[in-house]
């Protein structure tokens, strides 16, 4: 993807946010920086200070959590037209708990957050977008904990396949368990019991 096509990519990503204007759009594009993951490559590690907010164009990440004996749990997953940050590190400063790490490539528009909420503070729209954001990521978060509180593990992951569609695909199955909260064996179990093995 070269700067125009990216540019393009990140207008449709906001466009299907909030109705910008061209000129509420031209104002931001310089403020972002475009780059590509390769799969398994981080954004950032725990403890990183995170001052940006990444965008995924295109592709599938994780966020992680590493125990001390070196295990991981995934935190989220986060698919197009979602974004990767650490809200504890944009708001107090603080090192991050976790890692996010690309699963598939993945193309990345980035903006520093203190350049974000300049454009908020100035601009409606701009403010409309970061608050649409913000109740996005509490709403995942909201079904994400009831999921693990109410649904057994086939209702969380056939919950999974209708989030992910056919992106599910690009993922792999330990992944996918992980972020589960379940073995590989038992998502194995499940994916047999639902045929799709």
């Amino acid at each position: 993807m070269d700067e125009l096509e990216n540019r393009l990519f990140l207008t449709q990503l906001l466009m299907q946010v909030v109705q910008f204007n061209e000129h509420e759009i031209e104002l931001a594009l310089d403020f972002f920086s475009f780059n590509t993951f390769e799969p398994e490559s981080h954004l950032f590690v725990s403890q990183d200070i995170v001052t940006e907010v990444h965008f995924v164009l295109s592709g599938i990440g994780r966020y992680y959590y590493l125990d001390r004996d070196g295990k991981e749990f995934n935190k989220s997953l986060v698919k197009q037209g979602g974004a990767f940050t650490s809200i504890g590190s944009l708001v107090d400063n603080s090192p991050s708990p976790f890692y996010a790490q690309a699963l598939t490539q993945c193309k990345i528009a980035s903006i520093r957050y203190d350049e974000l909420v300049t454009l908020a503070e100035e601009n409606t729209n701009w403010g409309r977008f970061v608050r649409k954001v913000y109740e996005r990521l509490a709403l995942k978060k909201e079904r994400r904990e009831a999921s693990f509180l109410l649904l057994n593990a086939q209702q969380r992951y056939e919950q999974f396949l209708m989030e992910f569609g056919s992106e599910s695909e690009n993922i792999a199955l330990n992944q996918v368990a992980m972020y589960l909260g379940i073995t590989d064996v038992s998502l194995s179990r499940i994916r047999k019991k639902m045929g799709l093995t």
